[in-house]
């Protein structure tokens, strides 16, 4: 058995504040016997006002956030997949007031703070939602373009960002690659995750016969936003082992059982029986 921590956060505006939270998070996911902190998609830094976002957002290298945590990560012996961060990623195709020079990008840090894999968000949120609400992530960032999996202590893990859940493609592809935990850090808003949340992350974790481990966003931000939280682990039977709720910030701890994830793909093997379909 394997113990992780998942990390449901109400980031705000300012990075050295969010930055707080990552630290301590770390030091409690560490005392608390895991060996791998789940945090949610832009832990950093939330901000959709853009003019304003743009001062806090830096390439890779110069970015305080994930020189912070890497420090934590090594101070503490633990692993850390921050759900992402807003970097920049320099001029692009995305069309927007910023042409696409940012990446809603996922890292994953081993425990001796050293960057494991990186993965850039596939799919960008570009809707208008029935009650008034639209987004056009595009317009800043520039979308990845691969797909990323990673060996870790919880086994190989695999990369995904918020609305990459509603796109079978990316996790046909980690599911062939053998995945034994998926990572899906959102900031899903209230009316979608109400509607989609749960079946989505259950529905994730039974077709590819692993673990989801779902971090998420949670509450009113200084940005105006509400996210729905609801942070998740669901096991490869599609069984939900935690979920800690849409009221507020939380750490929570769940297991990774090796043999549960063989258990399930012996009994139901449709990853060993699934067929390409011609076009």
């Amino acid at each position: 058995m394997i113990k992780i921590a998942i990390l449901q956060m109400q980031s705000g505006t300012d990075p050295a504040a969010n930055l707080g939270v990552l630290r301590d998070a770390i030091g409690q996911a560490a005392a608390g016997g895991a060996v791998m902190l789940f945090t949610p998609e832009m832990s950093g830094l939330l901000d959709q006002q853009r003019s304003r976002a743009a001062g806090n957002i830096h390439p890779e290298q110069d970015d305080p956030v994930l020189a912070g945590v890497r420090d934590a990560a090594r101070a503490h012996g633990i692993w850390v997949a921050i759900g992402s961060l807003a970097v920049e990623a320099g001029p692009g195709g995305g069309g927007g007031q910023n042409e696409g020079c940012w990446a809603n990008r996922a890292f994953v840090i081993d425990d001796k703070g050293e960057i494991a894999a990186r993965y850039d968000k596939l799919h960008m949120f570009d809707v208008d939602l029935a009650d008034g609400e639209s987004w056009r992530e595009s317009n800043a960032y520039r979308p990845g373009d691969e797909v990323v999996t990673v060996e870790t202590p919880v086994g190989r893990l695999g990369l995904t960002i918020c609305y990459d859940i509603r796109f079978p493609a990316i996790f046909d592809a980690l599911g062939r690659a053998g995945c034994d935990v998926i990572a899906i850090p959102a900031a899903f808003t209230a009316p979608t995750g109400k509607a989609h949340w749960h079946v989505l992350q259950r529905a994730r974790a039974i077709e590819a016969s692993a673990y989801v481990v779902a971090a998420a966003q949670v509450g009113r931000h200084d940005d105006g936003r509400t996210t729905y939280g609801h942070s998740m682990v669901v096991d490869p039977w599609g069984e939900t082992l935690l979920d800690l709720g849409g009221e507020k910030t939380a750490l929570g701890f769940a297991t990774i059982d090796p043999e549960r994830i063989a258990s399930v793909r012996r009994q139901l093997p449709s990853l060993a029986n699934r067929r390409r379909i011609a076009k």
